[in-house]
């Protein structure tokens, strides 16, 4: 049996979605728990889950909410977190949408104070090499704070009351509340741009810690530490520190100790001038002395007594040195002559024209010798060639044919006949005689022996 409607599982998701949002019991709650699983996503939304000793529950903090905490949430981090409950329709989960987050055992403030005194520490805002000195003689006062506080006539009166002469410049701004640390910054920023006063005094009165929280904005502490004029932080009293005492070049623990660190005491100014003035005097008459003793003793120099016999002195130094001079000159000048006929007799020797007459002196020599080495060798193989010539025609067969030799060769007349046994009859011969050639055929062969016989 079918059912008469069949809800989907994004209808039953919505549903409860609806009952529990709809539930005021679930909604406006404030819950506690430890943080674990934390995700701070590049959407700027938070994800993590709170957990407890039994259960654990996800959460979503939306970017919206997370952007006014006035710290940053970690794991294991016990905190105090306000929303209410929802499903999530697309995984059927229910979760914790929160909307606002505090430390649990911790007050907020106190812990974002201490997270951005690291993170400022860390960065070096607050390292003493970054401080800048403060002017010993400053001409104008800088005050930023509160027109109306007890901390701008505190300052107003010391400084009057050390130094009358000094300038006083005042910025009023609000030093209490959301639009404090804006003013301040632009304040900072002002005093910079006009660049008339030659030290700065930040601060205002004591407070609690949330009166007092301007001063421990970021924004603040980055616009004292870029002021190009020197900063004196006082803010509250002795015991109270704030972000602005660390980033300043100088922390007054009053406005009062402000305004004596920033100018010297007109009475102890004249006091030192009085030390000086006296320095002064005696470093002079030390002087005079010295230059009077000087004087005394130069006029108790020969030079100043007997004038003459020191110029005389000087002057048979001078004619000394004179002849020594033209004697050194003589000695130096014959010294280079003969240096220079040396290097003359070098320089004729390696002269290009010389070198080559006497190059084309040994080549008419050596083609002289070679023209005569030829002849000689020349007339030697001319004698011998001769020598052989008579030699070889002595030795010619045809000289032998003359006197009635011959030669006898084959049927091909490549071969020389020297035996009876080469040849049969009816072979043709030819025979070469010293005037001509025969060709011959043989009719007969006799051997020595059938012819002796």
């Amino acid at each position: 049996m079918e059912p008469a409607r069949a809800l989907s599982i994004r209808d039953i998701n919505r549903l409860i979605k609806m009952k529990l949002e709809g539930d005021s019991g679930l909604q406006d709650i404030w819950l506690r728990g430890e943080i674990s699983n934390f995700t701070f996503h590049s959407s700027g939304h938070m994800y993590f889950t709170l957990k407890d000793e039994g259960a654990r529950l996800k959460c979503i903090m939306f970017a919206s909410y997370n952007q006014r905490l006035p710290f940053s949430p970690k794991d294991g981090m016990k905190v105090l977190a306000r929303g209410g409950i929802s499903v999530y329709e697309r995984d059927g989960q229910y979760q914790f949408y929160a909307t606002a987050m505090q430390p649990d055992g911790i007050g907020s403030l106190y812990l974002a104070f201490e997270q951005l005194k690291r993170k400022l520490d860390a960065e070096g805002l607050f390292h003493a090499g970054v401080k800048r000195p403060l002017p010993q003689y400053p001409r104008t006062v800088g005050i930023i704070t509160s027109p109306t506080g007890a901390a701008v006539r505190d300052i107003m009166i010391t400084l009057e009351r050390r130094n009358p002469g000094v300038h006083v410049l005042l910025y009023p701004v609000v030093v209490q509340g959301k639009n404090a640390a804006p003013a301040i910054v632009k304040a900072i920023q002002a005093m910079n741009e006009l660049a008339e006063a030659d030290v700065l005094i930040v601060g205002r009165g004591g407070g609690s810690l949330e009166e007092l929280w301007a001063f421990n904005e970021e924004a603040v502490a980055r616009a004292i530490r870029a002021s190009s004029i020197p900063v004196i932080s006082a803010v509250g009293h002795e015991t109270d520190f704030t972000i602005a005492d660390f980033a300043a070049d100088l922390r007054a623990p009053t406005p009062t100790a402000a305004a004596e660190l920033a100018v010297m005491h007109v009475g102890e100014l004249k006091q030192g001038l009085v030390h000086l003035e006296q320095k002064m005097a005696k470093s002079l008459s030390g002087l005079l002395n010295k230059a009077k003793e000087r004087w005394q003793h130069a006029a108790r120099s020969p030079y100043f007594i007997q004038p003459r016999r020191s110029l005389l002195v000087q002057a048979e130094r001078l004619d000394r040195l004179r002849d020594t001079l033209h004697y050194r000159m003589r000695a130096q000048s014959a010294i280079s002559k003969e240096k220079l006929s040396r290097l003359n007799g070098r320089l004729y020797a390696v002269n290009p024209s010389q070198q080559i007459a006497f190059a084309r002196k040994r080549i008419k020599s050596a083609t002289h010798g070679l023209e005569l080495s030829m002849n000689g060798i020349l007339r030697q193989r001319h004698n011998q060639f001769g020598s052989l010539v008579r030699h070889l025609d002595a030795l010619s067969p045809l000289k032998v044919m003359a006197r009635g030799y011959s030669l006898v060769y084959d049927e091909k007349e490549q071969t020389l006949v020297r035996s009876i046994k080469e040849v049969q009859p009816g072979d043709l011969i030819h025979v070469r005689l010293g005037d001509g050639k025969l060709d011959c055929q043989i009719w007969g062969i006799h051997g020595e022996e059938s012819s002796s016989g």
